[in-house]
């Protein structure tokens, strides 16, 4: 098991690197997306993307389309610190809307898709993390949740069914000026006829540039939101996504704290399933306590997960992947993003070592 931190677009720089490289991190995990345009506009700290029915930002803020020449930038700019880049997580909406909306773009949305992981492949990322959300992450609430009043992230009880306005997805804006109107309820049976056509196309792309689709699970699981479908919002709705396209390249973004919202189901139970099958591309290693629509992220040490067992479980099967901390409660301090990952960092080297070297 290797470890690993997520960094947003605007941390993709030596500083966060060094960062990284000094807590014990071997691995970066990228988003290349610009979720907080918005936020930066109004000058606001931006560790991790909440926003409100107005969305994040705009899509296509930069370039959406991934050059070569961008993507190899990024990794050896990686690399010159002494770290590897494990996997890009999420695509621009801009370039997919309207594979997730089933629209007029589709097929040249999925060529663009197509030719992303072509150029991946190219320059030797090794896997893409993708969520088939049409409301993204959303629905989730700011406060001091933690342990020690530590600010973190949660549901307050509430479901959010107000409609997506059209032009909008995955939380962002895609179109400034789109007919009036709202996103019109579909089927989850719908969800997943999308969901399967996307991998039929892609699959086999990914397979021959030797590039790994990792899905990530719904955040927050909850069955509808914003008057959408939701289609991973329980433990056993992953394996319905492995076995609806079977293929070496189709795997699991496997977010512990959203798989631990869930009200079905056991978070351990599901490490177990699907590390045996060897499945998962890599983790999401944080912790949260209690399940939606009523719960709050914790320190990694401090929820419902029992983080030890789950680690116990990952090495009986062999599991050779990165765990990153994803995100984390923010620390009173003059430092809180840092201090926070810096004190996951530690708490993950710490009982992977010992957990490393038991019997």
């Amino acid at each position: 098991m290797k470890l690993g931190f997520g960094l947003y677009r605007h941390m993709l720089n030596v500083d966060h690197y060094r960062f990284a490289k000094q807590c014990g991190a071997t691995h970066i995990v990228a988003h290349m997306v610009d979720y907080f345009n918005a936020f930066s506009k109004l000058g606001k700290d931006a560790n991790q993307p909440i926003g409100g029915k107005l969305g994040w930002g705009r899509t296509g803020t930069v370039n959406p389309y991934w050059t070569v020449e961008e993507l190899y930038t990024l990794k050896t700019g990686i690399e010159a610190q002494g770290l590897e880049l494990a996997a890009i997580e999420n695509l621009d909406p801009a370039i997919w809307y309207d594979i997730l909306l089933d629209g007029p773009r589709r097929s040249e949305q999925i060529e663009i898709v197509q030719n992303i992981i072509r150029r991946m492949g190219e320059v030797g990322i090794p896997c893409l993390g993708y969520n088939f959300s049409i409301a993204g992450v959303y629905g989730r609430v700011e406060g001091p949740f933690s342990r020690g009043e530590a600010p973190s992230v949660g549901m307050n009880g509430e479901v959010d069914q107000d409609p997506i306005p059209n032009g909008m997805v995955w939380n962002m804006v895609y179109d400034s000026h789109p007919a009036k109107g709202e996103i019109s309820w579909f089927s989850h049976e719908e969800l997943w006829r999308r969901l399967e056509a996307f991998l039929q196309e892609i699959l086999p792309v990914a397979e021959e540039a030797g590039v790994t689709l990792a899905a990530h699970p719904d955040d927050p699981p909850v069955p509808v939101l914003r008057n959408t479908p939701r289609l991973v919002y329980q433990p056993h709705m992953y394996q319905r996504l492995l076995d609806v396209v079977p293929s070496p390249s189709n795997a699991l973004e496997f977010c512990l704290g959203s798989l631990a919202e869930m009200t079905e189901g056991d978070v351990h139970e599901a490490t177990e399933t699907y590390a045996r099958q060897q499945k998962i591309a890599y983790i999401h290693f944080r912790n949260v306590r209690g399940k939606v629509p009523q719960y709050k992220e914790t320190f990694v040490d401090d929820g419902d997960i029992d983080m030890i067992r789950i680690l116990r479980i990952l090495k009986e099967y062999n599991f050779q992947g990165v765990l990153i901390p994803d995100h984390t409660p923010h620390m009173h301090c003059d430092a809180p993003w840092y201090a926070g990952m810096a004190y996951a960092m530690g708490y993950m080297k710490g009982v992977l070592g010992a957990v490393g070297k038991s019997e």
